[in-house]
C-alpha cells in the first residue's frame, strides 16, 4: 500500500463512525390472527421509549399485506439500551372487520440490551387474546 492509498483509507475510517445506524429490520414486527390464521394487515403500530416517567414516540406505521412492518425502528438513528414499548391498535383492526374486541390495543414492554439489538416482536392475536414473544 502506497501513501495515498493509506491515507484515503485513514480518511475514510474518520467517516465510519458517523454512517453507523440502526441497520433495516433492527425492530420487526409481525401479527397473526390466531381465529383465521391469516396476516392481519393494516394495524397501526407506535413504538415508544421510556423517558423519566413518561414515553416519547420515536416511529410509527401499519403492517403490510403479510401483517409485517419489516423495519420499526428509524434508521436514522442508533438504538439505544432501553425500555422500549410497542402499541398495536388492535381494536381499530378488529372495527374494520366490524369484530368486537376485549383490547382496543395491545402494548408490549420490551428491554434493548444492546445498540442496535436486533429484535423481533411477533403478536399472535385473536379478539379476546393474545400472546407474545421475544422473536428472531
Amino acid at each position: 500500500m502506497n501513501k495515498i492509498t493509506g491515507l484515503i483509507l485513514l480518511s475514510s475510517l474518520a467517516v465510519v463512525p458517523a454512517a453507523f445506524s440502526a441497520p433495516v429490520g433492527t425492530l420487526s414486527v409481525h401479527i397473526l390472527n390466531q381465529q383465521t390464521g391469516l396476516p392481519s394487515p393494516q394495524v397501526a403500530v407506535i413504538l415508544e421509549k421510556q423517558q423519566g416517567d413518561g414515553w416519547a414516540t420515536l416511529a410509527s406505521g401499519k403492517t403490510d399485506d403479510d401483517g409485517r412492518i419489516k423495519s420499526l425502528f428509524p434508521q436514522e438513528q442508533d438504538m439505544q439500551p432501553g425500555v422500549y414499548k410497542v402499541t398495536f391498535k388492535t381494536g381499530d383492526y378488529f372495527n374494520t372487520q366490524k369484530l368486537g374486541s376485549f383490547f382496543p390495543e395491545i402494548p408490549v414492554l420490551f428491554t434493548v440490551s444492546r445498540t442496535n439489538e436486533k429484535l423481533h416482536i411477533p403478536l399472535l392475536l385473536s379478539q379476546y387474546g393474545y400472546s407474545t414473544y421475544k422473536g428472531s
